[in-house]
């Protein structure tokens, strides 16, 4: 481990130069599995590149509860970090050990309460469409959550992933089942004050992941560490995967992408839509969009997974934006705006 830290420290040094980052974000693996003392040295060596962290607008640390202490607390805090992404998934305990979870309800209680005690911003993930879960459980944990009145929300729909235990049981997931699971929880959220600002999220105002905003209107982020991504100078790369070449490369002096790519035309223009289209506020629709995607955009809208607003002024740019429907099948919606950019009017007149 101290050899992965030192060596995202190096690669700090050999991508960051001249940079000033506004937000911070650890996560998208789970650095809280960090012993004490590796996480303090990757946020000192973080802090000795890019300045205190509590300078930033935000910065947010992802972890599990069974792998975060009052220990790891206190070292998070003193490095300035602002924000805990904690990741509970379910209330239910019986759910939680069936989908190899490591931590109970009560676990995840006690991490929260002393985040809270400490000042953290938080917000708490939770996962619908678990094997067995049914729209009780479901509604018991957004219930569970809003108890505890988190500034921040995410709800996400399983998706099972090659590689994964889901995957290596083959499960198969009721999407019907998902979907009404998500209806609850939208008119819970909304109907605590929360709203509902991106596809899988929800905030009280003024408590949005102003890091995650960044990604959906497609801004350039620095990605450090094994498997990591990032978008700089138009280009998006993918660090390598597997530990001992990430290592190897950045101890060579050499950036250690395994691959990149600018993308430019309508190529460009579609990841912009696909992006921007996980707002619920939706786009400004610029010309250049509209005349890139006419025929897509039109079958979405007959599809009624989107809708074109104007505000009745003919010299205003439209606003295109999920409907209720689109917000439940998005990701049709986005691979619209894919290659190789088959619609469904096109393919229906092929």
């Amino acid at each position: 481990m101290a050899r992965y830290v030192e060596a995202v420290a190096r690669e700090a040094d050999l991508r960051g130069e001249g940079l000033v980052p506004g937000t911070a974000y650890f996560g998208g693996g789970t650095p809280s599995e960090l012993p004490v003392e590796a996480l303090d040295m990757m946020l000192a060596r973080l802090i000795e590149r890019y300045g205190p962290f509590d300078r930033m607008r935000e910065s947010s640390f992802e972890a599990n509860p069974d792998s975060l202490d009052a220990e790891k607390l206190a070292v998070l805090s003193r490095a300035g970090i602002s924000r805990l992404s904690l990741g509970l998934q379910t209330s239910d305990d019986g759910l939680l050990k069936s989908v190899g979870r490591r931590h109970t309800f009560a676990e995840f209680l006690s991490v929260y309460e002393e985040a809270a005690r400490r000042g953290f911003d938080l917000s708490v993930d939770l996962m619908f469409g678990l094997p067995g879960q049914t729209r009780e459980q479901a509604r018991k944990s957004v219930a569970r959550v809003l108890e505890l009145d988190p500034g921040h929300a995410s709800v996400y729909g399983l998706q099972v992933e090659d590689r994964t235990l889901f995957g290596k049981r083959e499960v198969e997931v009721d999407e019907d089942l998902a979907r009404l699971m998500m209806e609850d929880a939208m008119e819970a959220f909304a109907s605590a004050g929360y709203r509902h600002y991106e596809v899988s999220n929800f905030a009280r105002p003024g408590r949005e992941s102003i890091h995650n905003l960044n990604y959906w209107v497609n801004g350039p982020y620095l990605g450090l560490g094994c498997g990591a991504a990032g978008y700089l100078d138009g280009e998006r790369y993918q660090n390598e995967e597997k530990l001992e070449a990430y290592c190897a490369r950045v101890e060579r002096g050499e950036a250690p992408t395994a691959s990149s790519e600018s993308l430019a035309g309508k190529e460009a223009l579609g990841e912009t839509m696909l992006l921007r289209l996980r707002l619920i506020d939706g786009m400004t629709l610029t010309p250049d969009l509209q005349d890139a995607f006419r025929g897509e955009i039109r079958s979405l809208i007959e599809r009624g997974l989107v809708s074109l607003e104007t505000d009745g002024c003919s010299r205003c740019a439209a606003k295109l934006k999920l409907t209720r429907e689109g917000v439940f099948l998005a990701n049709e919606v986005f691979r619209e705006f894919v290659p190789p950019f088959i619609s469904a009017a096109k393919e229906a007149h092929a």
